[in-house]
């Protein structure tokens, strides 16, 4: 319990230090007014934490905003990390990664990124039930600092750094779109062979 709450308290000092602030403490200014928010699992808890956390910013979460954050893929892992008492007591470690996609105007894609959190938890074989409430407490804590590194990766993009990122994203799909004609059009002026004909006997 001790490491836990020294954990946490490390974590609240880091997160203010980068400015991070959590609900009802402030609000936390980002470059995005307002974001279109979804995700593979429309109804999963990441999700729908971090909407709450983006609505209480100060963000209008709606369709068709001109932003879209992507909530791509979400896996969680399990591993044991040591054993104690004759295998029966022993230390877990349960990790989640998010993956996900800024996307800007045109639906082009801005940023591709991932997050990983670890947590440690206790299993205890001569206690399944409380072994079962850490294991469940470590994905929501995990899950709680998930939303809470995408919020300060949100707050490190500017204004600025969002139109760079656009002006980049349609350069790169005006040079597709442009070698995908130049190829359409060589390939309609190449002549075309006409097929053998076999002379009759």
């Amino acid at each position: 319990m001790i490491k836990r709450n020294l954990l946490v308290m490390g974590l609240a000092v880091l997160l203010s230090a980068c400015g991070f602030q959590l609900r009802g403490t402030g609000t936390t200014e980002l470059a995005f007014k307002e974001l279109d928010l979804s995700a593979r699992n429309a109804y999963g808890e990441t999700v729908t934490q971090l909407r709450q956390v983006l609505t209480g910013s100060g963000v209008n979460v709606h369709a068709g905003a001109p932003y879209k954050l992507v909530l791509t893929d979400e896996q969680e892992s399990q591993r044991i990390l040591s054993y104690a008492g004759a295998g029966r007591t022993g230390e877990y470690q349960v990790t989640t990664v998010l993956e996900y996609d800024i996307r800007g105007q045109n639906n082009l894609p801005l940023i591709s990124d991932k997050l990983e959190v670890e947590k440690i938890f206790i299993h205890d074989g001569n206690n399944l039930v409380g072994s079962d409430q850490e294991a469940n407490t470590a994905r929501v804590e995990t899950r709680r600092e998930l939303v809470q590194r995408m919020m300060i990766r949100l707050q490190q993009i500017t204004p600025a750094r969002l139109e760079q990122l656009q002006a980049t994203a349609d350069a790169r799909a005006k040079a597709d779109a442009d070698a995908l004609e130049a190829a359409q059009k060589a390939e309609a002026e190449t002549p075309r062979q006409s097929p053998l004909e076999i002379p009759q006997q």
